[in-house]
């Protein structure tokens, strides 16, 4: 018997089916998070105000971090967010598979980090893959991170890039799909 609660199967990568009961909680989770989401977005534009409904949204933020509305995040409990995190407005995440961010990153305005996918045989089966953003990251303008990806520490994402694969720490990639371009001194 599988005792892990539905979170933790699409955390791990469990193939999850969306119409199976216990995925009523997820859709549930989904719900709550689109409510915070629009209260974070019309709200008037006040840190005071906007972070402590963040909180809310991703829980064990820290208060040097901050996540720049608009945005939308659909599984918050599947987040994870370091200490001095700063996000520009109009992030996208599709965090059931996972996210974390660590210490010091950088995120640019209309970045799309995306956690989960489709069995191509079964469009109702979750295939989920975590997205790791390590130390110092730096993810310019309109970048997309695509499921599984780890970008590593102190690494630049350029503006627009599609990132399918890992990014190597101290280096710069750009591109739809993005491609080395140098190593950071």
């Amino acid at each position: 018997m599988d005792t892990k609660n539905i979170f933790e199967k699409l955390r791990d990568g469990d193939a999850v089916n969306m119409m199976d009961k216990d995925y009523g909680q997820a859709i549930a989770h989904m719900n709550d998070c689109n409510k915070i989401c629009f209260k974070i977005n019309t709200t008037e534009p006040d840190m005071a105000t906007i972070w402590p409904l963040e909180k809310q949204l991703i829980s064990g933020l820290d208060e040097s971090s901050y996540i720049m509305p608009p945005l939308q995040i659909d599984f918050g409990c599947q987040m994870q967010l370091g200490k001095q995190v700063f996000i520009n407005h109009s992030l996208t995440c599709m965090a059931a598979g996972g996210i974390t961010i660590e210490d010091g990153v950088m995120i640019g305005p209309n970045v799309k980090i995306v956690t989960d996918n489709h069995d191509f045989q079964n469009r109702m089966v979750l295939r989920c893959k975590g997205v790791h953003i390590c130390k110092n990251a730096w993810i310019g303008a309109g970048a997309l991170i695509l499921p599984g990806v780890t970008i590593g520490e102190n690494a630049i994402v350029a503006g627009g890039a599609v990132v399918t694969k890992n990014v190597e720490p101290n280096t710069i990639v750009g591109g739809n799909p993005a491609k080395f371009i140098k190593m950071i001194d």
